[in-house]
């Protein structure tokens, strides 16, 4: 709370008003009040400038001044605001224009003449909501940013992860939720027998074709339940008579909502050929 009420005090506040005794009378009650920052233009016409070189915690606004009035200027405030929120109190002796005020951007009102104590609590509670409002925003960008660390640290992990399974298998796999391949390294579907069509959805060709039948069933049980599967030996026998024999692993993928989405895996080749004895 001290330091809330220390960078109050220190806020930057800017005072527009064509009438000097108005502003001379609001610099005092900010000088009364401890306000250490506050300063003051009679030109509206330097308001957007000024505003842009010193960014203000508060902007005091009369409404009816010549030559650019307050509407006129919280609209050009808006058009170069960097954020949403616009720190301005209107000063006004029109009570119908408070409304207006509120709806042009204004976040409250200052009647004229001038109740010291309303001028003085208004003033306060603007710049406590100001302040707070920065304070957001500064840990929103710091979120923000932690979280784009965050994400570029996992997806190097992930980069990384890729690597070492293609370093150490002859390919990596993953399949969606109805069994299709939707990414591959290495040469899992000419050594599995599979069309590399089926990537793109085309027919595939039979894939029972020379799989040992036990050990295939295992392993579509083992899918169809979900579970995950380490260094299991799995065969086809070819054409030529060649025993074809794979390792793999795989464990099931899951999505935030805990659905399930398919599997992924590793897997080498482990035939000898020729076999021994020969």
């Amino acid at each position: 709370m001290k330091q809330l009420e220390q960078e109050i005090l220190a806020a930057r506040i800017l005072i527009v008003d064509d009438q000097a005794a108005n502003v001379h009378l609001l610099q005092r009650l900010l000088g009364e009040a401890g306000h250490l920052n506050a300063t003051s233009t009679m030109d509206p016409l330097q308001v957007c400038a000024m505003h842009r070189e010193h960014d203000y915690d508060l902007i005091l606004l009369d409404l009816q001044m010549p030559v650019m009035d307050g509407f006129q200027v919280m609209a050009a405030l808006q058009a170069g605001a960097a954020d949403m929120y616009l720190p301005v109190i209107v000063l006004t002796a029109q009570p119908g224009h408070k409304l207006r005020a509120l709806q042009a951007g204004a976040r409250d009102f200052l009647s004229k003449p001038f109740d010291l104590l309303e001028v003085k609590t208004r003033i306060r509670n603007m710049l406590i909501a100001r302040l707070l409002f920065r304070r957001l925003e500064a840990h929103n960008q710091l979120l923000e940013h932690t979280v784009q660390l965050r994400t570029a640290e996992l997806r190097e992990s992930e980069a990384r992860y890729r690597s070492l399974t293609e370093l150490a298998s002859d390919w990596y796999w993953e399949q969606d939720e109805s069994g299709a391949f939707t990414k591959v390294s290495g040469p899992v579907l000419e050594m599995l027998g599979l069309s590399v069509d089926t990537l793109a959805g085309a027919p595939a060709a039979d894939p029972d074709d020379g799989w040992n039948v036990a050990e295939r069933t295992w392993l579509r049980n083992t899918i169809a339940a979900r579970q995950p599967f380490l260094d299991y030996i799995f065969s086809r026998t070819c054409g030529d008579g060649r025993v074809l024999q794979y390792r793999v692993s795989g464990e099931p993928m899951f999505n935030q909502a805990c659905r399930f989405v398919g599997y992924r895996g590793v897997g080498v080749e482990i035939t000898r050929w020729p076999p021994r004895g020969d």
